[in-house]
């Protein structure tokens, strides 16, 4: 089974659609709030190099935005690492 996580804040409406999206499509997703952590919002600009929400992960692989996750979608992507069960490995720490 894949590993995705993704961070994001609570009303960010591109977190929200991306939320919407992994769950619509069955994806089992780790949801990690960087809303009140600062420290933890600061590692994840450093990790991703990014500085917007959410920032999706599967596995170690670092998928980007919402944009990019919506992108995966309409080329089949997300629905082919389901169906091979694709092993993504260990998850990203932050």
């Amino acid at each position: 089974m894949s590993h995705v996580v993704l961070f994001g804040t609570r009303f960010c409406p591109f977190c929200v659609a991306a939320r919407r999206l992994m769950t619509n499509k069955g994806i089992d997703f780790q949801d990690i709030s960087v809303d009140n952590d600062p420290e933890l919002r600061s590692r994840l600009i450093a990790k991703s190099g990014r500085n917007t929400v959410p920032q999706i992960w599967f596995g170690m692989e670092h998928v980007g935005g919402f944009d990019e996750l919506r992108d995966l979608d309409r080329r089949g992507i997300i629905d082919s690492l389901l169906q091979a069960g694709v092993e993504l490995g260990e998850t990203v720490s932050i």
